[in-house]
């Protein structure tokens, strides 16, 4: 017989196979069905779901750049475990590194290690790993220190989903630093004097703000690099800020505008004494009720609002003009000057004066052609002179 111990592994080589069988068979067992043993080499030290922070608190999460160990954090391999991590490209350094009951703070006992047999079996691929034992030492924060692969944690991160960012149901959404994709919310963005201290004001935050009625929103708070983008247009400042990210679950409610607002007046009351210099905030737009946000915010959508109003205008004056030649064939429409109401005379009709001709210098040099006779075919008595033709014109 052959005991297997119980903290032992099997290791196979590439085609190898595996199989066990017993003497006596077990007529209440199961047939069983294939086993088929997964790639050793998938996990990944670029991807943020393999990892978890003892520092993870109800109501806070970290960017995604900030989900993988940072500069100055410790990494630990739990004991009497099993596992296996690709490095991938690229060079990433940590404070400490504990694996296999072992804790490496100096860079050469972690590169032995590495170099051994059990090193090779658990960290394999082209990158680099470094230990510098040195602690976070600025009460206000550290940089995380993960810009460079954040392409590779976005790159792991995103392959269960294709590679491409889930659906915002927020117009104008907001990108953090350090964040893979767009998401709903507001950002607030803090600069600092050497009074402020990163962890009591996260404790403020979670103890005062992140109340039962924003128990639906997320809260990241870190020392981020200010953008090229940033620094241009605030001007000349500090090469870091403070990034608050107020992140809603299920956009609509409001919950990040009024978060942001309320952490805005305590800044404004007691920002001196907390050691903020100035915060500004960023917000995305309103929520999207179907539909994709692309579709609604589109030239097209934007150019068929005035085309519909524009059309109703119309369609409202050709039935204004419609409906006064229809009264004034009935009859029904008249008007009349107040200062030529006078009784009306007992022969026909003759119409009404040109106003504009009616001064004397053109009555003296024009003489009024003789007002044509009603013509007896017809019942209409209605006729007008146009003073602007010569008599002999008219007679014509």
């Amino acid at each position: 017989m052959r005991l297997l111990p119980l903290d032992g592994e099997l290791i196979l080589a590439s085609g190898a196979a595996f199989s066990a069988s017993v003497t006596a068979w077990d007529p209440n067992c199961s047939a069983g069905s294939l086993a088929l043993f997964r790639d050793p080499g998938r996990f990944l030290w670029h991807d943020p779901s393999l990892w978890h922070s003892e520092d993870a608190v109800r109501g806070l999460f970290s960017v995604d750049a900030e989900r993988v160990p940072c500069r100055h954090d410790d990494v630990v391999f739990p004991p009497a475990t099993s596992f296996r991590v690709g490095l991938g490209p690229g060079t990433r350094t940590v404070r400490s590194v504990s694996a296999l009951g072992q804790t490496f703070t100096r860079d050469d006992d972690l590169a032995a290690f590495l170099a051994s047999r059990a090193g090779r079996l658990r960290f394999h691929g082209p990158g680099a790993l470094h230990v510098v034992p040195e602690a976070c030492a600025d009460p206000s924060g550290c940089v995380c220190g993960n810009d460079e692969e954040l392409p590779w944690v976005c790159a792991a991160l995103l392959q269960p989903l294709g590679g491409r960012c889930p659906a915002v149901a927020c117009r104008d959404a907001l990108q953090p630093e350090g964040q893979c994709c767009n998401l709903c919310g507001a950002i607030i963005s803090l600069t600092h004097g050497a009074a402020f201290d990163l962890e009591q004001y996260r404790a403020r935050l979670l103890r005062t703000f992140l109340l039962p009625e924003y128990q639906r929103l997320q809260v990241a708070v870190s020392k981020v690099r200010r953008t090229q983008r940033v620094r241009e247009a605030a001007g000349p400042g500090p090469d870091t800020e403070i990034q608050v990210v107020l992140a809603e679950a299920e956009p609509g409610g409001g919950g990040a505008t009024r978060l942001a607002q309320d952490i805005l007046a305590d800044i404004a009351e007691n920002g001196e004494a907390l050691g903020i210099l100035s915060a500004t905030v960023r917000e995305s737009g309103s929520p999207v009720m179907g539909g994709s946000v692309a579709g609604l915010d589109g030239p097209g959508h934007r150019a068929a609002i005035p085309g519909v109003v524009a059309a109703a205008l119309l369609l409202a004056v050709l039935l204004a003009v419609f409906l006064v030649v229809l009264l004034r064939r009935a009859g029904r429409l008249r008007w009349s000057r107040g200062e030529d109401a006078a009784p009306a005379p007992t022969g026909p009709p003759l119409g009404f004066d040109n106003p504009v001709f009616d001064s004397a210098g053109f009555a003296d040099s024009k003489q009024r052609p003789p007002a044509p006779q009603p013509d007896a075919g017809t019942t209409s008595l209605s006729y007008f002179i146009n003073p602007l033709f010569a008599g002999q014109e008219v007679e014509a």
